[in-house]
This record gives structure tokens, sequence and C-alpha cells, in this order.
């Protein structure tokens, strides 16, 4: 997120909703002018967002955010279902002065979809038939996405993230209690399993198997300092094969067995 393009404060913030839709092969959208802040969270398929003339193509597993006073169009997947979300965020008519509506606001900012973002995205729907766009449970869930996708976007661009380097980690993020091997990792991406590792190595001075490994020691420590459950439960919820794998690498990483890290924790 560029710092010269401000996000609107919570008191300007009118309501906010949650949308799904699933549109058909060819589909299309627009021209519109935007009116609200929106974040558009592509799952599945294919979309192109063309904004003041310029077209932005956005991969699945990416949130873009669009803001208010520009004219927006949409094109979808020729040749499949192109299934998105959104929240929309309504600023109130007397808060332009908040807003960043303007062209000096930049082009618009699209980012790996957190899972935050999915669970803030999910809540709002199930909330939707008990509490209008009005209500501050709506307006303080809106807002809490839209200062998420801010605060992701700007740890995207201070790491310069590859797009399929993030792509891979959201994966990782996402199943890793479950088998990952490099090939899903690469199939995420959008890139081969090679060019993956070529591009872990140069973004990150590591393989992706290796982040794998080290986000999954990283979640089971978590668990080991605030939870009561056994290390059986921790190493099937984090993706070890067997307790004695997951003390292994717990030692090797930081250091620390994982009755120090109990220990330490209880006092």
């Amino acid at each position: 997120m560029r710092k010269d393009a401000a996000l609107p404060a919570y008191p300007c913030v009118r309501g906010c909703h949650a949308g799904t839709v699933i549109y058909p092969p060819g589909g299309r959208y627009g021209p519109r002018w935007q009116q609200d802040y929106q974040l558009v969270l592509l799952h599945a398929g294919e979309m192109t967002v063309t904004v003041d003339g310029e077209a932005y193509p956005i991969k699945p597993g990416y949130a873009i955010l669009l803001r208010p006073g520009h004219q927006e169009s949409f094109r979808f997947a020729e040749h499949q279902n192109t299934w998105h979300r959104w929240i929309a965020i309504q600023l109130l008519p007397a808060a332009i002065d908040c807003d960043d509506a303007s062209p000096d606001a930049g082009p618009p900012v699209w980012t790996p979809i957190p899972d935050e973002l999915n669970r803030l995205t999910d809540l709002m729907l199930a909330l939707k038939p008990e509490h209008t766009d009005e209500s501050e449970v709506m307006r303080s869930l809106g807002y809490a996405a839209l200062q998420l996708f801010a605060a992701q976007t700007g740890r995207a661009g201070a790491s310069a993230a590859h797009p399929s380097v993030a792509l891979a980690k959201q994966l990782v993020q996402e199943r890793y209690a479950d088998e990952l091997q490099l090939q899903h990792l690469a199939e995420r991406a959008g890139v081969s399993a090679e060019h993956l590792v070529r591009l872990f190595r140069q973004h990150d001075d590591t393989t992706p198997m290796r982040y794998v490994w080290r986000y999954r020691v990283d979640r089971a420590v978590e668990l080991l300092a605030q939870t009561g459950l056994s290390m059986t439960e921790i190493a099937d919820r984090c993706g070890f094969k067997t307790t004695f794998h997951l003390a292994r690498l717990v030692k090797k990483q930081t250091g620390s067995t994982p009755s120090d890290i109990r220990a330490a924790t209880r006092g």
C-alpha cells in the first residue's frame, strides 16, 4: 500500500457489506464508476479489471483493492466459471475529504489473499441476515478487512515477494497440516517445480520445502507454548509424521526441546 494513498478514517465509513458471485464463461461487467472502497477476492477462474483504461489481470488466489472515483470494467474467463467475492466499504457523503478518491492515489493494489481476509469475508457473509450494512458489527468487520489488506500489501512491498512465491506460501499457510509436496506448491504458484525452487532461493534464500518445515515448526512451537495439547496432537495438527520427528525439528530450529519450551512458558 502506497504511503501517500491513505485509507479513510473509521468515522468516515457509512456501511460495509460482503457478496459472492459466480460468472459463467465469457462473463462481463461494467463499465461503472466505483463509488466505494471495494476488496475483490478472486477464488477461481480468471479476471481482468480495467481501471481508467488500464487493464490489470488478476490471478486466482489474489485480492485487489478498488478505490472510489474511477471507471472500471471486468472481463472474466472465456472457457470456465469465475468465482469471486467482495467486501465494499461505503463512505459517508460528507466524508469526501477523508478519502483519497483521486488519480493521485495511484493504480490498484493487489496481493495474495490472506487467510484472515477469507475468514473475515466468510463471517460477513454469515452475518448478513442478522445485521444491516450500517450496523457497528458490519462496519467494524469491513474496516478491519481494509486495514488487514493494507497491512498485507505493506509487508509484501517491504519484502518484494515474487507473486509465485507468495502463492506457494499461501498454500503452505492454508494446508501445512496436510501432505504437501513440491509439486503441490508449484501447481498453486503456476510455475514448474524447478522454477519455484529457483524463485525461493532468489527471494527467500531457502527452498520451498524448507519453508514448509520451518512454517510447521513455528506453528508447533506456538501450540507448545500456548496450549495443553499433547505432542501427538501437535504433531498431527502441524504435519509431522511422528512425535520424534516433531521434537527433532523443533530442537534443530529453535535450539530447545519441546519440554524446554513448555517449561519456559509455564514458569
